[in-house]
């Protein structure tokens, strides 16, 4: 899945059209998920009907009101519009967590070719390496709703991670790469502290000890002045 748009520029879909270009942001983005390749355009009337239900679809898979966790499912949409104006009209009415080509990508083409889109508007459906799990999923969209990404979920074998623990680093605690360093630096000066408060801990005690028999001698002493006097 994320072969596909490596080399490629994303974009995230809201008014500052903020590029996803970088290699870790399109694993993060397309990683372990089921994508969603909406082919459509504003000159389509069929695609305008359709984007509502898409929209609706979409957002019950990664909105919190409806979801706990947002499902491992990225919709990107593949522009076959006539025009820039009028690719970024119909990006308006879609939903603000999906993706796009820009305008001037050809790879646009390229997809169409690749997946054989004829019919408008069509979602291809790929499993999380890149093969097909739907040609068209628009019909049980419509029909099926959310219902739908269960389905495919099972079917691509998709396992949820989103509460597991990253099991490729061999130590969960850290937290950055100069953590080994500091948290070396943090125990040299912790055990410089636990052995200045031993040393001193001790002499106290040797003290409170010394201390303890001073006073046991003098008890003793009295004592003994005590049964002398008695007698």
């Amino acid at each position: 899945m994320v072969d596909l748009f490596l080399d490629r520029a994303l974009v995230k879909n809201n008014w500052d059209q903020d590029e996803l270009n970088t290699e870790r942001e399109i694993i993060a983005i397309l990683e372990n998920r089921i994508l969603m390749l909406f082919f459509a355009s504003a000159e389509c009337e069929r695609c305008q009907e359709f984007v509502p239900t898409l929209n609706d679809f979409f957002k019950r898979l990664k909105d919190p009101f409806y979801i706990e966790n947002p499902a491992l499912v990225a919709l990107i949409y593949i522009s076959l519009d006539e025009s820039e104006e009028k690719q970024g009209s119909f990006l308006k009415e879609l939903h603000k967590k999906s993706l796009f080509l820009a305008y001037e990508d050809s790879y646009r083409k390229e997809l169409q070719a690749k997946f054989k889109v004829k019919d408008l508007p069509t979602v291809v459906v790929l499993r999380p390496d890149c093969s097909v799990l739907s040609p068209n999923a628009v019909k049980d969209i419509c029909r099926w709703g959310s219902d739908c990404f269960h389905n495919w979920q099972e079917s691509a074998g998709l396992v949820e991670r989103s509460f597991m623990l990253n099991e490729e680093f061999d130590n969960l605690n850290l937290r950055s790469a100069t953590d080994p360093v500091r948290r070396l630096k943090y125990k040299t000066v912790d055990d410089k502290r636990k052995k200045r408060w031993w040393k001193l801990w001790n002499k106290e005690k040797g003290a409170f000890e010394e201390e303890k028999e001073q006073d046991g001698e003098s008890d003793a002493k009295s004592k003994d002045v005590g049964l002398r006097r008695k007698r």
